[in-house]
């Protein structure tokens, strides 16, 4: 039997209530601004505050999704199982020496949520990663008890003190990224009585583990205070350290790998500013490494009397590092030490007592550069596959020879390594483990270059089975992005193969607005030049059929946030080409939401996509491709919108507002779909075998998209 999309025949229907306001002159209707909650601060915190009529639309909507997709019941619950077979439920991550111990984290089998970890430094094998569980270990964070009760709950950080003896934890229970901050005593394995409220769940301890700096949430749910908690005392006590008063400028922190030094980074999407504090003097002020310009990025890492700043300094587009001095290390004191090389894009460095590591990005291929602090002398850890993923892993050791690496292609399970960067040997410590078997061999993991109607080539990952036949019939899930120099990875994914295994084809379009060729790639794909992300795409799918590895029809388009942006502005650029489109919590919605600053993520986004309040141009381009404003009478594709509730990042009402419009205006095609979490925010369900019903659930609608044979 083939697998259909069958909605019955009345889909739910939101009332039009129009608000109009002039911008620029210009009048822009929103025909169904009332689904916007007025009280939608309140919803983040309480999705039962979320008023009734709204309500009962979103769950109209769930109902009538489930009702279209009500044929592919079994088939999803087959997925879930499969999927779920590639997962080692007792998995584990490799153990992290620190001191006289060793920290990781690990899962129970059948356990939704992380286990947080340690055992006796000299109680770890040398060699692969076994059985992590059993004598020696200490269980400090249990996340399944502690995730007992509650509908979602996401354990964000788990950082224990210099000293061992306790673990600051965070965790949210809402879905609205809004963290509670606790302490345990790992003596007792109790909680003491401090509770740090709406944070980001970052914690940095102070040297003598008796306070800890976190960064702490505004009123509109932005990161904007670094404020030092001191263990015993109330957080209306806290005392504040760094407080932003830019509305477009983000606040976290870390730690140096040396661990001498807090960061605070306050930045936007085009410029930063670094601050540094004394781990071992908390309560003294901070310092700033550079005053901020605009467009002006830098990170800084440190090693003894200095401090190694990656940066765009002086036209260094695709960045290079720098050396200053500790003691003064103004921008107008920085000496180059790797120089800027254009093409060549340093995405990371990792400064280590006798060695600096840099984490390169070439032509979509990325690499890594090992230097020696005395000599100088360089060398390349080099790879051999077409199309490959790599992750340095910094862990917490500073005095150490070995770096922690992780390898993987979309065809080879994840590997992690530990390199010595003087002996040049790799240890082997960890192979991805698939229970229910993967076969490398079967499958053929590629990389072709798309021509944008620039002439620009945009490169495109590959992964089908061996046996698939490329004759322009096979479907394909073509995903993307394309926003923020986000870099997507031609890494080794296990659920994807749910669907190679039914003989489609998956690819990833390299679009523009990500990293995958430099800088330049993500400057060519922001603001007045977004429109090149969507063009990219477009030809990307026209050469995959072009190349014959599917047909016009024959693609489902998969992208979320960001990449639900870019669903939207495919589906009325070229509908034609798509047998379906997956919008996956879709920012869908960008006029709108850029003209309202009040909203969490408006004035830190300016930057990557124009301001059309105050600037003309960016309100006539965000308004040429805006996917809700450009919802046209045409046939679209089959359409599935995902949403969260309670996401402070793309607000519920997004999804809902662009559904409601493509069926009231498209004149044929479809279905369009909306399946909101009720009870979930950005990253839907948080529990990893929750999560699997929504992927199930993703793929169950590309296959029926397509009219797979139900019993594949």
């Amino acid at each position: 039997m083939t697998l259909r999309l069958s909605p019955p025949t009345a889909a739910p229907t939101a009332p039009v209530r129009p608000v109009t306001v002039t911008v620029h002159g210009r009048a822009v209707t929103d025909p169904y601004a009332w689904l916007k909650a007025e009280n939608w601060k309140d919803v983040l915190k309480d999705p039962s505050a979320l008023p009734a009529e709204i309500r009962d639309l979103l769950v109209a909507e769930n109902a009538y999704a489930e009702a279209a997709l009500a044929g592919t019941t079994a088939l999803r619950e087959t997925l879930v199982a499969e999927m779920r077979g590639r997962i080692r439920e007792d998995d584990g991550s490799v153990p992290d020496l620190d001191g006289p111990f060793a920290y990781y984290t690990r899962y129970r089998e059948g356990g939704q949520h992380p286990l947080v970890c340690r055992r006796p430094a000299d109680r770890v094998a040398p060699g692969l990663v076994g059985d992590l569980a059993g004598e020696g270990e200490e269980i400090l964070i249990d996340g399944d008890r502690e995730g007992e009760g509650h509908a979602f709950f996401s354990l964000e950080d788990a950082t224990h003190s210099d000293d061992h003896r306790l673990v600051a934890w965070s965790a949210d229970t809402k879905g609205s990224e809004l963290y509670t901050i606790r302490v345990r005593d790992l003596a007792t394995g109790q909680d003491l009585e401090d509770r740090v409220l709406a944070t980001t769940g970052d914690v940095v301890w102070s040297g003598d583990a008796r306070a800890f700096w976190y960064v702490a949430v505004d009123e509109n749910h932005r990161p904007a205070t670094v404020r030092l908690h001191r263990l015993g005392t109330p957080q209306s006590d806290d005392e504040t350290v760094y407080e932003e008063s830019d509305s477009g400028f983000f606040v976290g922190i870390g730690e140096t790998q040396s661990g001498a030094y807090l960061v605070v980074t306050a930045n936007d999407h085009e410029t930063s500013e670094v601050h540094l504090a004394e781990r071992a003097t908390p309560f003294a002020p901070l310092r700033v490494v550079a005053k901020r310009e605009h467009k002006l990025i830098y990170s800084v890492e440190h090693r003894g009397d200095e401090l190694f700043v990656l940066t765009n300094a002086d036209g260094a587009e695709d960045f290079k590092i720098a050396v200053a001095p500790l003691d003064d290390p103004a921008k107008a004191n920085w000496r180059d030490l790797i120089p800027h090389r254009a093409g060549v894009m340093i995405r990371f460095q990792h400064v280590l007592a006798r060695h600096l590591v840099r984490l390169e990005l070439e032509n979509a291929r990325p690499r890594l550069i090992v230097r020696e602090a005395e000599s100088g002398v360089e060398h390349t850890v080099a790879f051999a596959e077409e199309a490959y993923s790599l992750g340095l892993s910094p862990g917490h050791a500073f005095d150490t020879d070995l770096v922690r690496f992780t390898y993987s292609s979309m065809t080879t399970p994840a590997e992690t390594y530990d390199y010595h960067a003087t002996t040049r040997e790799r240890t082997l410590r960890k192979r991805q483990d698939v229970p229910s078997g993967h076969d490398p061999a079967a499958y053929v993991t590629r990389r072709l270059f798309a021509t944008a109607p620039d002439g620009e080539q945009v490169p495109v990952s590959l992964l089908h089975r061996r046996d698939t036949p490329l004759d322009g019939t096979a479907p394909l899930l073509l995903y993307g992005y394309g926003s923020y120099g986000s870099l997507m990875s031609a890494a080794f994914r296990t659920n994807p193969l749910s669907l190679v295994d039914r003989g489609f084809v998956y690819a990833i379009a390299h679009v523009r607005g990500g990293t995958e060729k430099g800088w330049r790639w993500y400057l060519d794909g922001k603001r007045e030049k977004k429109p090149n992300t969507f063009s990219d795409f477009v030809a990307s799918a026209r050469a995959l059929i072009e190349a014959r590895y599917t047909g016009a029809g024959r693609i489902v388009a998969h992208g979320g946030s960001a990449g639900g942006m870019l669903m939207g502005a495919v589906a009325n650029l070229a509908p034609e080409l798509f047998a379906g489109i997956v919008a996956d919590v879709p920012f869908v919605d960008v006029l709108n939401t850029m003209l309202d600053g009040e909203l969490p993520l408006t004035p830190p986004e300016w930057p990557e996509w124009g301001n059309p309040g105050t600037d003309l141009q960016a309100f006539e381009t965000i308004l040429s491709y805006s996917p809700y404003d450009n919802v046209a009478a045409k046939t679209y594709p089959a359409i599935l919108a995902l949403g969260g509730l309670t996401d402070p990042r793309v607000t519920y009402w997004e999804p809902a507002k662009w559904v409601a419009r493509l069926r009231a205006t498209m004149t044929g095609g479809g279905p369009v779909l909306l399946r909101t979490n009720m009870e979930a925010g950005h990253g839907g369900a948080a529990g990893r075998f929750d999560r699997l019903e929504e992927v199930a659930l993703i793929y169950a609608f590309a296959l029926a998209a397509v009219g797979a044979e139900a019993a594949v």
